[in-house]
């Protein structure tokens, strides 16, 4: 089902960059030099290659900037399962060899004190 859903959104953007491509297959030249009448830096390129080129320099810079903004969040994660992995660690060591000096059987047996009993009315 999901390889459907990717062959229905898929081949229509297919489509549309084919014929974007066919359509524009004029040479245009790219300058890579603002000041001056003849440009020294330039490239003639087809119209389809500058504008792909536009979208793919756009998704990595856009991509760079992604992962960069993330940085804190990949860092809390670390944190966290660097925190997880130590407490694992410490539960498991508890479960093999216990707690040190506590003695199996009632929970507090001998340390605390008892109440007396309340008084009858």
């Amino acid at each position: 089902m999901i390889r459907f859903l990717k062959a229905l959104v898929l081949l229509p953007i297919a489509v549309v960059v084919v014929l974007l491509a066919v359509a524009n297959r004029e040479p245009v030249t790219l300058s890579f030099d603002p000041f001056s009448t003849e440009p020294v830096f330039s490239l003639v390129l087809p119209l389809y290659a500058v504008l792909f080129g536009a979208v793919a320099l756009g998704i990595l810079v856009g991509g760079i900037g992604s992962w960069l903004g993330q940085a804190g969040t990949r860092q809390r994660a670390r944190y966290h399962r660097r925190e997880a992995d130590r407490l694992a660690k410490e539960a498991a060591e508890l479960k093999t060899f216990g707690t040190p000096g506590f003695e199996p059987g009632y929970a507090g047996a001998g340390t605390h004190t008892a109440l007396p009993a309340p008084a009858a009315r």
